[in-house]
């Protein structure tokens, strides 16, 4: 394993080496919060597919392959073609808007009255990923060194956090092109074809398999929409993928660069459950589904190339953890610190300032993630209890402020609060990982939003008018307009 341990060992140097790189780089709020809003095709593709592509993608994505066969692609699948839909559909509209945070956002349609409860609500949704994607460490840095669960969490979480910490959006865009490369050697070219020849090819896959494992709708088409309404419709509008999309040079890299990055999702998704499928031929019998990825790099790769399979699981991890990190960071000081405070936004030379104050709440946040990923067990039900909150808290005001004018900040408060609450109490009753909660909580909060926006005044016209100008491209601080960047091609 000696190989394998220096794959490893360069692999986390290297990050911790671009972390110092983007410190020196990140000298502004717009520098550290969305890396200058200057990224060009490649590097924008690059990192928003390493950002949704994280351990539940990867491990998970495995996992499901080997439980359900080639549907147990529809999840990572689902991610995939929400990120089509947000990079076609609304992208090049969210990169005009030149803001920071979806609260932000919601500020500026509905007129400055909206951004705190939406902003408590995206927290605990960022702070919930970036926990589930830390806990990870443990499967990984248990397979690489036998070690002790909480040990692993605050090795691999002190990384993330002090890369992040650094250099910010620059660390961790220039860290999320690395785990894309690696990602791709090491999933796709690596260990699929190797997992499909070990298992005797696909003719020896349906020979030794029930016919289930191969019918693209075996995991059931009530699982399958409602992967669509958690993952698809929370890739339209997380603050973890919201503050990639700021980070794009263009609306036209943001539409194109998020395309490629979406189409990427979905071929991840089919690599993942080939894989899954093959080592179901393997291994038969694992006493776990999750165990499969572990179990088929361990047993079946060779010594170097085990260790850069290794490294791209690592890598899958810490770009969601990372991307979580950062979004969860700049919420809790953009949307609820400063508004609990009563600060006003900075402008000119005083957002240098704020570079401080931001690296203080990744530090923050990032202690946070790790207290609470070595005191919680069950991953799967922070995950959901995250993306039920944010799809049915969230999804109706925001997509309608993008959507429909007629729709009012008294609507959008109401779609929160009601959709919040309905979800919460409906997990109460059905329990955390039951399929009601985000069905009810997301009809219950277009309802309020419908009702309660054709109940009350319209927006005024005036904040129509500013927000209309903003979606244009005009409006924004002229001193964000990115110039052309040599390193962000």
């Amino acid at each position: 394993m000696a190989v394998d341990y220096a794959v490893i060992i360069v692999y986390l140097a290297g990050m911790l080496a671009m972390g110092w790189w983007g410190m020196r780089r990140a000298k502004s709020k717009s520098e550290f919060l969305v890396a200058g809003r200057r990224l060009g095709p490649w590097m924008y593709s690059g990192t928003m597919a390493a950002i949704v592509l994280g351990g539940a993608s990867t491990i998970g994505g495995v996992g499901l392959g080997y439980q359900y066969g080639l549907s147990g692609a529809w999840m990572v699948f689902t991610i995939g073609l929400g990120l089509l839909a947000l990079s076609i559909f609304f992208s090049a509209r969210i990169a005009r808007l030149k803001v920071y945070t979806v609260s932000e956002m919601l500020d500026l349609r509905y007129g400055g009255r909206a951004g705190l409860i939406s902003g408590v609500v995206m927290w605990a949704y960022t702070l919930m990923l970036a926990v589930t994607s830390t806990i990870a460490y443990a499967t990984i840095f248990d397979v690489l060194f036998d070690m002790n669960r909480t040990v692993a969490i605050i090795l691999g979480g002190t990384i993330v956090v002090a890369y992040s910490t650094l250099g910010g959006m620059w660390s961790i865009t220039l860290t999320d092109m690395v785990q894309f490369v690696v990602k791709t050697i090491g999933v796709l070219l690596l260990l699929l074809p190797i997992a499909v020849i070990k298992a005797g090819g696909f003719s020896e896959m349906k020979a030794k398999l029930p016919t289930e494992y191969f019918d693209p709708l075996g995991i059931g088409g009530e699982t399958i929409f409602t992967y669509v309404l958690i993952y698809t419709f929370g890739m339209l509008i997380g603050q973890d993928i919201w503050q990639r999309v700021f980070t794009a040079r263009t609306d036209r890299t943001a539409r194109w660069g998020g395309t490629v990055a979406g189409t990427y999702c979905l071929v991840y998704a089919i690599a993942g459950a080939v894989i899954g499928t093959a080592a179901k031929v393997m291994y038969p019998k694992l006493p776990s589904a999750d165990a499969a990825f572990a179990t088929i790099v361990k047993d079946e790769l060779p010594v170097g190339v085990r260790g850069l399979v290794l490294a791209a699981a690592l890598a899958a991890v810490m770009s969601t953890s990372s991307g979580a990190l950062i979004a969860c960071a700049t919420v809790a000081n953009n949307d609820i610190w400063s508004r609990l405070r009563g600060a006003v936004t900075r402008s000119g030379g005083e957002e240098h300032d704020e570079v401080k104050g931001n690296r203080a709440f990744i530090l923050i946040m990032g202690v946070a993630v790790i207290a609470i990923a070595i005191a919680l067990n069950n991953v799967v039900e922070a995950l959901t209890v995250a993306y039920n909150l944010l799809v049915g808290g969230l999804l109706v005001p925001i997509l309608g402020g993008l959507l429909w004018r007629r729709g009012t900040a008294a609507g959008a408060l109401a779609a929160v609060s009601v959709g919040g609450l309905a979800v919460i109490g409906l997990m109460a009753t059905y329990g955390i990982l039951a399929n009601e909660p985000v069905y009810y909580g997301l009809l219950s909060s277009l309802a309020a939003y419908v009702i309660v926006s054709l109940a009350t005044k319209p927006t005024d016209a005036a904040v129509l008018t500013a927000w209309r100008e903003r979606l244009a491209g005009r409006g924004a601080d002229s001193d964000e307009t990115p110039a052309a960047d040599p390193v962000a091609v």
